[in-house]
């Protein structure tokens, strides 16, 4: 892998930039072998593409690069499809076999609650936990526990303590491993 960082440099007045830069470019160039990718390899790459997703950066192909493959599961596979494992280490969330891409935030939650099984907390609790200000509006916890049910896909983890807050689901099947 190389990053190159490129300075800005002002443009010529007749070529029309898309986006005019404000600070330097940061240029990746991943070297992908043949075979599946390391778990850290693949959360950079995911990183990178939630980065673009976000609008705080610009991500541009220079060639045809095929999806990420993800690894295998660094961890024996749970017996079925509805365990999630947090492997906090590598920052990764599994679903079964599979993994599931989130974002830094919804990831923060997952694993906030994981750690707190049992607790109810508040949108404000949260705000200030999680997102670690309390300065935003309450329902944008509500917004990111809707997108993390989406994306656990009927894997019941977060519920609902209606006139409270949320905590972890009683039956929610899910592990966290610090180590890795």
């Amino acid at each position: 892998m190389s990053v190159v960082a490129i300075p800005t440099r002002p443009h010529h007045p007749a070529v029309r930039a898309a986006r005019p830069r404000t600070g330097p470019t940061l240029t990746i160039t991943l070297d992908l072998a043949a075979g599946p990718l390391t778990p850290r390899l693949a959360r950079l790459v995911q990183l990178i593409g939630e980065l673009a997703e976000s609008g705080e950066g610009q991500l541009r192909a220079v060639e045809d690069v095929p999806p990420p493959r993800t690894a295998p599961s660094p961890v024996a596979p749970a017996a079925d499809a509805d365990h999630v494992h947090i492997l906090a280490g590598s920052r990764m969330v599994l679903r079964g076999e599979q993994v599931v891409a989130l974002t830094r935030i919804e990831y923060e939650l997952l694993l906030f609650l994981a750690e707190r099984p049992r607790r109810v907390f508040t949108r404000l609790q949260l705000l200030s936990s999680v997102w670690g200000y309390e300065h935003a509006v309450a329902r944008t916890v509500d917004v990111h526990v809707r997108r993390l049910r989406a994306k656990l896909d009927g894997t019941e983890v977060v519920t609902t303590v209606y006139g409270v807050g949320y905590r972890l689901a009683d039956e929610a099947r899910i592990s966290v491993d610090h180590a890795r």
